[in-house]
This record gives C-alpha cells, sequence and structure tokens, in this order.
C-alpha cells in the first residue's frame, strides 16, 4: 500500500541542494569526463558496491576499456578479469550486451531519453534516468537507495521502500520539481544521491550538516532511524560445496562455470555437499580417479540471496580432467571470484 505524502513542499529543494552539492561534492574520477558511457559504466560498478572501492576498478576498466567499441569488443575472459572482485558478474555480461546495442544500432552514440536506454541490456530506470540527466542534462529522476532514504525521511513517508509504486510515486513527485534542461539537472541528480552518501546517512545522520533539515519531518519528530521502512528479508538459502585445489605438475586446476551463481568466471572444480556424499566419492564424479587429500579448510561466502558453506581440499594428482595453471598465473590472468580466491588461502599458508 502506498502511503502519499502530497502535501510536502519538495519544490523547495532544489536550490538549497544544489548549492550545497556544489560546495561539498567530492572528486570521483566518473564525475570528471561526465559522458554517456563514463557516467554509465560507473553506475553499473556501483550497484550493490561502496565508491571507494569502486575508484580503483573503474580507473582500471577506463584504462583498458576507453569506449562503448573497446567494451563490444572485449575478450570475455579480459572482461571478467577486469570485474574481479565486484561481484554481480551478471552485470560485466548486461555491460558488454548493452556496448554491443550501442554499437550495432545506435553507432556507437547513447541516446539520451530514459525509454530508449531502457531498451539496453542491463539497464533499469534507475541507471536509465542517472545516464539522461547527469550525461544529457535531461529532465529524469534517479532513485537509489540514497535517494529513497532521503525523500522518506523528508517527508516521513512509511511506505516499505521495495512496494512495486513506490519508485514511481517518487520519480513522478521529483520529475515535476526538477530544474529546467541543462547541467542544473545532472547536479540535482547527483545532489540527491550525495546528501544520502555523506549526510543523511543510514545509521547516523549528520542531521546538522544538512542543507534540507528545515524540512525535514523525519528531524522534526525524531525518527530519522525509523526511515526508509523496509520488509523484512527472507533468511538466506545455505548451500554446501565440496571446492577442491586440485594440484598437478602444472599447477592448480581451474574450469569456467557454464551456469548459476557467478556464471561465466572461473573456479576450482567444486560439486554441491549432497547429504551422505563424501569428497572422495565427488571427486570421483569430476573425473579425479587417483589423488591423495592432503588438508583441509572451510570458508563461507555471502550472495545477495544465498550463503555458500564451502567446504575446500587442497589434492594432488598426477592427472585431472581441467586445464591447470601456475599460482602466478592464476593470480595475473584468471578471473577468480572472491568466493573461490579465498581458497587459495589453504594452500598459502600451507607449511
Amino acid at each position: 500500500m502506498l502511503y502519499r505524502t502530497d502535501d510536502f513542499p519538495l519544490e523547495r529543494i532544489p536550490a538549497p541542494l544544489l548549492g550545497w552539492y556544489r560546495e561539498h561534492k567530492r572528486d570521483l574520477p566518473w564525475r570528471v569526463e561526465g559522458s554517456a558511457y563514463h557516467t554509465w559504466v560507473s553506475e553499473i560498478m556501483l550497484q550493490q558496491t561502496r565508491v571507494e572501492a569502486v575508484k580503483g576498478y573503474y580507473t582500471r576498466f577506463m584504462q583498458a576499456l576507453p569506449d562503448v567499441y573497446a567494451l563490444a569488443a572485449c575478450d570475455e575472459d579480459k572482461l571478467m578479469k577486469l570485474w574481479e572482485g565486484l561481484g554481480y558478474y551478471s552485470r560485466a555480461r548486461n555491460l558488454q550486451k548493452a556496448a554491443r546495442q550501442v554499437v550495432e544500432e545506435y553507432g556507437g552514440v547513447f541516446p539520451s531519453e530514459v525509454e530508449a536506454l531502457t531498451r539496453l541490456a542491463g539497464i533499469g530506470t534507475y541507471t536509465a534516468g542517472a545516464i539522461s540527466s547527469i550525461a544529457f542534462g535531461m529532465r529524469a529522476p534517479a532513485v537509489d537507495g540514497n535517494v529513497f532514504r532521503v525523500l522518506s525521511r523528508l517527508m516521513c513517508n512509511a511506505t516499505p521502500i521495495d512496494e512495486p509504486n513506490y519508485r514511481k510515486y517518487l520519480e513522478e513527485r521529483l520529475l515535476a520539481v526538477y530544474p529546467p534542461k541543462g547541467r542544473d539537472c545532472g547536479d540535482f541528480t547527483q545532489a540527491l544521491m550525495e546528501l544520502g552518501a555523506l549526510v543523511c546517512k543510514p545509521t547516523s545522520p549528520s542531521c546538522e550538516e544538512c542543507p534540507l533539515q528545515g524540512l525535514c519531518r523525519a528531524k522534526a519528530s525524531g525518527t530519522q532511524t525509523e526511515f526508509p521502512v523496509k520488509k523484512q528479508k527472507p533468511p538466506k538459502k545455505e548451500q554446501r560445496l565440496f571446492v577442491f585445489l586440485i594440484e598437478t605438475p602444472n599447477g592448480f586446476c581451474v574450469r569456467k562455470r557454464e551456469k548459476g551463481v557467478l556464471k561465466g568466471t572461473y573456479e576450482f572444480p567444486s560439486v554441491e555437499a549432497e547429504l551422505g556424499l563424501t569428497p572422495e566419492q565427488a571427486l570421483q564424479r569430476l573425473g579425479v580417479a587417483s589423488f591423495t587429500l592432503c588438508k583441509e579448510g572451510l570458508y563461507t561466502h555471502i550472495f545477495t540471496h544465498i550463503r555458500w558453506e564451502m567446504l575446500v581440499y587442497h589434492v594432488q594428482t598426477e592427472a585431472a580432467p581441467f586445464t591447470a595453471y601456475p599460482l602466478a598465473e592464476i593470480q595475473e590472468k584468471v578471473s577468480l571470484p572472491t568466493a573461490f580466491r579465498q581458497c587459495l588461502t589453504l594452500i598459502n599458508n600451507r607449511e
């Protein structure tokens, strides 16, 4: 159910917010260029990832793939290596799909309208609004988690943020008060995000530093931490895996994941640890006939909807049906996600 707060004077927020943003905005690498390509790549990287973590990835990515043509033509393994550690690898695959759409359908030039942008792979209404307003100066709201929080507190709106129609409601309210087409549109979009990131923080908002504190209903009532309202999340599914660091005379074995979580990246060969299945039986399923189990460890990795309990074994064998690489080459060239890369400590710590 949508809790409406139409009486809130939203038209009073652009002027003080723009002034605050131009004085306090962070120096971020993607703001230097501000083109559609740079804005798009940064926004996709920033989904589910902290700004500080993204800076280095963004710089390396742009050095390797400076434009949409380079991304469209990039080898998949190289792309996944550039993305390694950012997680949510479907983002990288959709990034390349969209790049190819832009090259093939738009001659390498990004469309400026939200509707056209949302037809590109992996671009939803938020990312489309960010690109349209920041790169093209269009009147296009972009409602992310920071903006949900800022507006929910300002208006004391008790609608759960995962209510399907809440985003559309906020987009419509914002669109009505957006500055005229031009630079102010992009700055207003970024100002809302920046306020949520630097001042209107989730657990400890710095209300005395906020340019909108005089308008904020949550501050007036002392209820800042009660907003935004969130529905209780269902418990994460748990999955147990056997993961094998199979060492052969040529190095350690890896293989590409063809489906499921982390599809398209490489892994140390793994098997779901079904009830009653032993690690020896799991290795035989993988086609490893003769081996020695040397060392074991337990690792955990948490995704958005699933928790992996990983029973990791260092295995020595003369032959295995997988490609093997020296450890140094795995570190430098193989796209190994954090979930599997952490397992290397079992080898690095061996006596």
